[in-house]
């Protein structure tokens, strides 16, 4: 499976979301994240993508670990996911070639313009639940680009040791 890191600042009141402006998943709304490269750990590549998808700086002993996600497609494992929450960071929010950043209202977050799964675990995790799933993908072609149908969901506490 790919090695990913996703991360959402938050407040009491919002999260930021970013608007994927090309590539993996480009026209949705998500977090902030990717690839966790050889020589990181998943802190590490969240540190990274933050500054480098919208400009915040936070730092590792910051981050609160949320929910690890495995993501499969057709029945083929492909990714997972190391999410976090973070609350606390520095720098200027700005707009970059990837990422439009945009603060979303907890309550009344774009699901309809977001993975399909994030309905299902998000909500709980902004309650304050540690999570650990599975997500079932049924696509029709390439991850990220063709629209994906959740065949079936399976809670994994065990994920998150």
């Amino acid at each position: 499976m790919r090695q990913t890191c996703l991360c959402f600042p938050i407040t009491e009141k919002e999260i930021l979301l970013g608007l994927k402006k090309r590539g993996f998943a480009a026209g949705r709304w998500n977090g902030f994240g990717g690839k966790i490269l050889l020589e990181e750990t998943p802190e590490d590549a969240v540190v990274r993508e933050l500054e480098e998808e919208c400009g915040l700086l936070v730092s590792v002993d910051t981050l609160e670990p949320v929910a690890r996600l495995h993501f499969y497609f057709n029945g083929k494992p492909e990714i997972d996911m190391h999410t976090f929450f973070v609350r606390q960071w520095s720098g200027t929010l700005a707009e970059t070639e990837e990422m439009l950043p945009r603060w979303h209202v907890k309550e009344s977050l774009p699901y309809e313009r977001m993975w399909s799964d994030d309905i299902h675990w998000l909500p709980r995790a902004l309650q304050g639940e540690k999570l650990g799933m599975r997500f079932f993908f049924r696509i029709s072609g390439e991850p990220g680009v063709a629209p994906e149908e959740i065949e079936k969901i399976e809670e994994d506490p065990g994920l998150l040791q």
